[in-house]
């Protein structure tokens, strides 16, 4: 019997149509258990369109903002077929941009699997090999890292992947901003021709929705308003001088409702100094930078989450592994690299449906990003005027958006189960 009908069959005995929560789904009972534990009452919207087709067996691409429940929605579906036809060995790899996203996704699948036998080894650079190697010798089902390491351990002969059924690439977007899709192309020809595949993605960049063509068969699509930021998130702009920068933040700072803040500089060297200068002033803050060791940025992401921090200072490059319940506020001190990047960083606030405020700096050399930015979300971004910080010089003018075509679309994919794509051992 193949695993697509084994797990019909079984996954036909619990379905019920009256079922509000987790349950319709017909998962593993254990799973359930783990969805209950976790505090999960009913599924968001990716999870709601993309776990019933990926639990048939089908390719999925899902497209939707930071912080709307993707993970729990391809956790489920790999724990699922894991557990309903378990084989020794690598059965499953999730590829994740950054060490702290692919932390963040492990202690997700921990989570939902706590009631499962189900083992999991997280692999990344920046830190000794030999503690994930003995990890990968216990045989885990699941392996979730980033695809540097995950390549030099293929390469090395220490990760095989020859039986890998099921592949989910996350954040597919951050990849390809932070040079990776080449490698992951390596990656995906030392595996198994016939896999299920599931691609999440916050943006859909030319080159990513090459990768996804090329990956994908047949997907069952979903497509949940993919350049604009959350709804509920209040983004707006503050138009204010370089020299001034300093000032306005720790005027926002200041305020009452910002209870915790995410704050975004451009450089390593700038968000170290800034979160230092931050600290000297009396504000309980921390930096999160390429250059820390692993370490490092492990106590510094644990001390935010304990709310021994009221204030992170990072770079793009951990803007995705940051998913910390209740930060009130994210503040762009210096804007981003790419219009994609502004959806990905404020989306670090208002998540799991909370409301979050968002605040961009901009000076006038900022001009060229903030109209590519709003031709990207489709409308201008909020002006705020703040009592004291005077623009003076600083104009930029608000880029008219496109006519829109009828708003985010939501486009499914083909009706029926596809063919079993994985062999039978």
């Amino acid at each position: 019997m193949s695993k697509n009908q084994n797990k019909n069959q079984n996954k036909s005995r619990n379905q019920s149509a009256a079922s509000t929560g987790f349950e319709r789904f017909g998962l593993d009972e254990a799973l359930v258990r783990g969805v209950r534990g976790a505090g999960f009452t009913s599924p968001r919207p990716i999870q709601a369109e993309t776990i019933p087709a990926g639990l048939e067996g089908r390719d999925v691409l899902g497209l939707a903002q930071t912080g709307t429940g993707k993970t729990a929605a391809f956790a489920l579906t790999l724990l699922d077929w894991i557990l309903r036809d378990r084989q020794r060995g690598i059965q499953a790899l999730v590829l994740a941009p950054t060490r702290e996203l692919a932390n963040q996704i492990t202690a997700e699948i921990e989570l939902l699997a706590r009631h499962t036998r189900i083992k999991l080894a997280t692999i990344y650079g920046g830190v000794p090999q030999a503690r994930q190697v003995s990890r990968l010798r216990q045989r885990p089902e699941i392996v979730v890292g980033c695809p540097g390491r995950v390549l030099d351990l293929v390469e090395q002969g220490l990760l095989d992947l020859g039986g890998v059924e099921g592949l989910v690439l996350d954040e597919a977007d951050q990849m390809f901003d932070m040079g990776f899709l080449p490698t992951v192309r390596k990656i995906l020809d030392t595996m198994p021709t016939e896999r299920q595949n599931l691609l999440f993605s916050a943006t859909m960049p030319r080159e990513v929705r090459r990768l996804a063509d090329e990956l994908l068969y047949e997907p069952h699509v979903v497509e949940l308003a993919t350049s604009a930021p959350a709804a509920t998130i209040d983004h707006g702009l503050v138009l204010v001088a370089e020299q001034r920068k300093r000032d306005l933040l720790e005027h926002l700072l200041g305020r009452d409702d910002c209870r915790s803040a995410i704050v975004f500089t451009r450089t390593k060297h700038r968000a170290k100094r800034l979160a230092a200068q931050l600290s000297k002033a009396g504000h309980r803050a921390v930096g999160l930078q390429g250059n820390l060791s692993q370490a490092q940025r492990d106590r510094a992401m644990r001390g935010f989450r304990a709310r021994q921090y009221d204030i992170l200072v990072a770079t793009d490059i951990a803007a995705r592994g940051i998913d910390v319940s209740g930060v009130s506020h994210v503040i762009n001190f210096d804007v981003p690299n790419t219009p994609e990047q502004y959806t990905h960083r404020i989306g670090r606030t208002g998540r799991a449906e909370l409301e979050g405020i968002a605040c961009t700096f901009v000076t006038g050399e900022d001009h060229g990003w903030l109209r590519a930015t709003e031709r990207m979300i489709g409308a201008p971004i909020r002006r705020e005027t703040i009592d004291g910080f005077d623009a003076g010089a600083v104009e930029v003018r608000a880029e008219r958006p496109r006519a829109s075509r009828g708003g985010a679309r939501r486009r499914h994919g083909h009706g029926g189960q596809r063919r079993d794509r994985r062999q039978a051992r």
